[in-house]
């Protein structure tokens, strides 16, 4: 492969994980409970500080529970900001934060702040996610230290 293949790839790895992440927020917000676990492998990880969810079945649960449906109806937003991608063959991390912004008495206010680590890979069906881990910015130490594996 030439350098500019070499590169092209890259960028189009990143764009595709990019969107990837970014399609999280509507598809969890729509209550599309099977399209948000196929966004993860099929034996994939999702650790939030309250739940570890283990395989699509799981995320599929965690979307269709009474907790979350409650959050889509009185309205939510969970909001990805941009990621910071480094692909390294067929696998990936990717950093960045989210926000889950809910209704209260027709103000929108932020519930959470999450530092957000995602593994990726590359399938025969393109990225999806092998783990990601949430933490809430809330001063421990764990939660910035998923952004410091960044890498460059």
């Amino acid at each position: 492969m030439s350098d500019f293949e070499a590169r092209l790839q890259r960028l189009e790895d990143e764009a595709a994980i990019a969107r990837l992440i970014a399609s999280y927020g509507p598809l969890v917000d729509a209550g599309s409970a099977s399209e948000v676990a196929d966004l993860w492998e099929p034996d994939g990880v999702y650790d939030v500080d309250e739940l570890v969810m283990n395989g699509r079945d799981e995320i599929v649960a965690m979307v269709q529970s009474p907790n979350h449906q409650r959050w889509i109806a009185g309205g939510c937003a969970h909001f990805i900001g941009p990621p910071v991608v480094t692909v390294t063959g067929d696998e990936a991390l990717a950093v960045c934060h989210s926000l889950m912004i809910v209704n209260r008495d027709g103000q929108f206010v932020v519930r959470r702040a999450t530092a957000n680590h995602w593994r990726l890979r590359r399938g025969e069906d393109g990225w999806q996610v092998a783990v990601r881990t949430n933490r809430v910015l809330d001063g421990r130490p764990e939660a910035p230290a998923l952004f410091s594996e960044a890498g460059g």
